[in-house]
Formats: C-alpha cells, sequence, structure tokens
C-alpha cells in the first residue's frame, strides 16, 4: 500500500538510554536531531532507565518535576513541543512530547506501570507504559527494563509477557497493549549475545562485521521461535553493541576488566542490550492489506557514541507514521475577540462539535507560545463558571484583568477537556498589550513584553 492512500505522514523520534543514575548531559542537539535538514518531528517519545531513584532523588522528583523531565522541557519547549505525559517508576521514566498543533488530536493519555523486581514487588524492573489516541488511531509506547546477566534470556521474556498480560486500561473497556494499531517496545531489554566469547566480540566489532553477533543475538534467537514476538519488527543493528563502555569513554569495559576478573574471573561481553521494535496490530478477520489504515516506515536506527554518562549509549528511532486522518477537526475551535490588553478582561469566543461531552469541569488556559505542559498556563477560567454569552454557533467566556500578565506578551489559549483529560482546542497565538502603568524598568518586564509571574492558585487539574 503506498503512504499517500493512508493519509498524512507523521515523523516521530524515539529515544531509549540507561542513563546509569546519572545528571543530563549538556547538549543533546545530536541526540533529538535538532539540527536535520528533514521534516521536523512531529513527536518526542523519550524512554529512560535507571534515572537517580535513591530516596532523596525519588521524594523530590513526586513533588517537582525531576531532573531528566526538565531538562527534556526546556530544550523542547522553545521548539514548540509541549509535554503530553509522562510516567516514572523508581528508575524507569517515559516521556511524550508533540508539536503544539497536534495537541487537540490527542486524546485518551492513560499510562500504566507492572514491577517485576523481586517477584513483582520492586520496580527496579518491569515496564512504563503510554497509550493514547493520536488523529483516532491508538498508539502506544512501552519502556522496559528487563533482568541483566547471560543466563536470564527466558526470564526476560517471560517478564514482558508479563508486562503485557498485567497492563490493563480503563476507560476502554479494559484493552491491553497488544490491542493498540501501533505498539512502540523499547528499553533497556538486557539481550546478550551468546556462545562467542570475549575476544571473537570483540575483533567482530572492531572489523564491523556483526552478522555473525545478529546470529547469537538472544533477542534474535527469540523471534525465531516465539510467535509474538515474530510480530515485532527491529531495524538492522548496524551500529555497535550499545553496553557496556567505561565512562566518558568508547572503550569497552577495560577497567570492568580488570576489578572484576579477581572477583569471580569473568570479563564483560559487549551487547546490544537498548533496543526499540514495533509492531503494527494485523487487520481483522477477513480484512485484505487494503484496508490497513496505519503504516511504520523506519527512516534511522542508530546509536550515539559522543554520550558517555553511563555505560550505555543512547539509540534512537525515527519512524515515519502513515495514517488516515479519522480526525482532522478539534472538538473545540476558540480564539480571542477584538485587541486584548493587561488593564481589561479578555473575552474568548468558542464553539464545540456536536459530540462533545462538556463538564462543568472544564477550564481555559491562557499560555505563553513555549508551554512545556497543559499545567504550565499564566492563569486559568472555569468556562461555566464564567460564560457571559451563549449562542447557536458559539460561547463566550471572560479571563479576568486582574489575572492578566502586566507585562503584556504573545500568548495562545487552550481548552481543557476533563473528560478527556487533555486539551482539546488550541488558539492561534496573539498579543496582549502590557499594561499602561508598567514601565520598562519593572523586573517582570523585558524587550519582549514578557514576565515570569504565574498563577498561585491550585491547578485544575493534577498530572
Amino acid at each position: 500500500m503506498e503512504p499517500e492512500a493512508r493519509g498524512r505522514p507523521f515523523r516521530l523520534h524515539l529515544v531509549t538510554w540507561n542513563v546509569g543514575t546519572a545528571s543530563p548531559p549538556p547538549d543533546v542537539t545530536s541526540l533529538l536531531q535538532l539540527n536535520s535538514q528533514d521534516r521536523a518531528m512531529d513527536m518526542y517519545v523519550i524512554g529512560l532507565q535507571e534515572v537517580n531513584s535513591k530516596i532523596v532523588n525519588f521524594l523530590s522528583d513526586m513533588a517537582f518535576d525531576d531532573p531528566w523531565s526538565s531538562f527534556f522541557m526546556a530544550v523542547l519547549s522553545p521548539l514548540g513541543y509541549v509535554k503530553v505525559s509522562s510516567i516514572r517508576m523508581q528508575g524507569l521514566l517515559l516521556l511524550v512530547f508533540a508539536k503544539q498543533q497536534h495537541l487537540p488530536f490527542i486524546q485518551d493519555v492513560q499510562s500504566q506501570f507492572t514491577r517485576t523486581g523481586l517477584f513483582g514487588y520492586w520496580g527496579n524492573k518491569g515496564g512504563v507504559t503510554l497509550r493514547l489516541s493520536f488523529y483516532g488511531h491508538t498508539v502506544c509506547f512501552l519502556n522496559c527494563h528487563l533482568p541483566a546477566h547471560m543466563e536470564n534470556a527466558e526470564q526476560r521474556l517471560d517478564d514482558f509477557e508479563r508486562i503485557l498480560e498485567m497492563q490493563h486500561f480503563e476507560r476502554e473497556e479494559g484493552p491491553g497493549v497488544l490491542d493498540h494499531e501501533i505498539l512502540f517496545w523499547f528499553g533497556d531489554l538486557n539481550f546478550r549475545i551468546e556462545d562467542y566469547g570475549l575476544h571473537f566480540i570483540r575483533e567482530s566489532i572492531n572489523s564491523s562485521r556483526f552478522s555473525p553477533l545478529w546470529e547469537k543475538d538472544q533477542l534474535n534467537m527469540a523471534k525465531k521461535k516465539e510467535t509474538l514476538l515474530q510480530e515485532f519488527m527491529e531495524g538492522p543493528l548496524k551500529f555497535k553493541p550499545t553496553y557496556k563502555f567505561d565512562l566518558y569513554s568508547n572503550e569497552y569495559d577495560t577497567r570492568g576488566q580488570k576489578t572484576l576478573f579477581w572477583l569471580n574471573g569473568k570479563k564483560r561481553k559487549p551487547a546490544w542490550t537498548d533496543r526499540i521494535l514495533w509492531r503494527v496490530k494485523p487487520p481483522g478477520a477477513g480484512a485484505g492489506p487494503e484496508e490497513q489504515a496505519v503504516g511504520v516506515s523506519l527512516l534511522s536506527y542508530v546509536s550515539h557514541m559522543g554520550y558517555g554518562i553511563s555505560d550505555h549509549k543512547p539509540v534512537t528511532g525515527t519512524f515515519q507514521l502513515e495514517m488516515k486522518l479519522l480526525v482532522s477537526v478539534p472538538l473545540v475551535v476558540l480564539q480571542p475577540l477584538g485587541n486584548w490588553s493587561a488593564e481589561e478582561d479578555g473575552t474568548v469566543s468558542y464553539s464545540t462539535a456536536p459530540e462533545f461531552p462538556s463538564s462543568a469541569w472544564d477550564w481555559i488556559g491562557l499560555y505563553k507560545v513555549t508551554f512545556k505542559h497543559t499545567n504550565d498556563y499564566v492563569m486559568y477560567a472555569w468556562v461555566q463558571d464564567n460564560e457571559i454569552s451563549s449562542g447557536v454557533d458559539a460561547k463566550q467566556v471572560y479571563l479576568s484583568a486582574n489575572e492578566l500578565p502586566e507585562a503584556g506578551g504573545e500568548f495562545l489559549l487552550g481548552y481543557y477537556s476533563n473528560v478527556m483529560q487533555s486539551i482539546v482546542g488550541i488558539s492561534r497565538s496573539f498579543q496582549i498589550q502590557p499594561s499602561r502603568g508598567l514601565s520598562e524598568e519593572d523586573p517582570r518586564w523585558d524587550r519582549f513584553g514578557r514576565t515570569e509571574t504565574l498563577c498561585n492558585e491550585k491547578p485544575p487539574c493534577d498530572f
């Protein structure tokens, strides 16, 4: 089936990285392909393993954004990306970002997690999942950290199957991970290279002869036997094994050999532990290939040797998703009326689709154009409480001048649906004129007319 027959293409960039409890690096331009000459990404999906989960760090991260989330939001929000959602389970962290214009078409975002460490009682190993509806299609992202060591190949497969069995989602009558049209499975899967000794593996890597190693990769071997795994696709492993490196080096575990040899006589063998796979749900019985509404094409599958903060190198996959647009009009269309000033109430006009399930808990938020996530608003107003006009085609809501940013600047509006648990409408950007009483010497003022003063009220929703 030709891509154009499926509809519009979207570009997704997926990162998996065991960060070894380290802090974020100073720069991730190459990791996120921010200098790419190709079309910009529509979505970023970032799966991390071994994020620092010591009790002090973990409790702090529960109250505030963890350093990795804050880091990626700071990098991506100025480029027009918003954090759709995230989920954390001890050292496992999964983040999903999307371009602002896609937010009204991302709905029913849900998350799950499954612990598999210590017989399911500890979350140092397991899987975290985010699922969503994207332009009407169901997409699921599963970030896993499976058991380590050569001899645990069967345990890794058992844990993966347990994660699939345990994870179901509430608002759709309990669909599981495999029920989604597109599933991405990635993480530190910990599969190793069997049979060959350390010397042969290193010689093969140094001469870029990877094919003998592919044949003994435990995941590739399992795919030949396990029917479920045969439904998953993976790009060719044309990059060096991503584990185990000396820190800040491209050398494989020289210190580990020296320190461990006298303890147990073992030397660590390199392996492709960090992987990205995907699965497109097979069409229903009797359906032909022309009825496949989605398609996934791999554009790039590489490791990034320039990052040395852990003993793993990050791996990225860039994909093109071809989709028929089952949803092409947002549930809510809203816009600011007239010219806005920080000294006067602002008026918002909005209209809803006939099928939109409105709620008394819906609200409209005022956002900077570079907002980071749904609750990163400057102010908000309850839709029903602030309604001033209700017509057949549109309704109007006011935003109080008492809460508008005195310094003015460039903003946009987002309509948050309590039922959908997401932003279902977003306006064009517009200017708010600053208060006449605010001088350029005021600390809230800069030459762009921006202010850092945020609403101090409790957020209307909690993520």
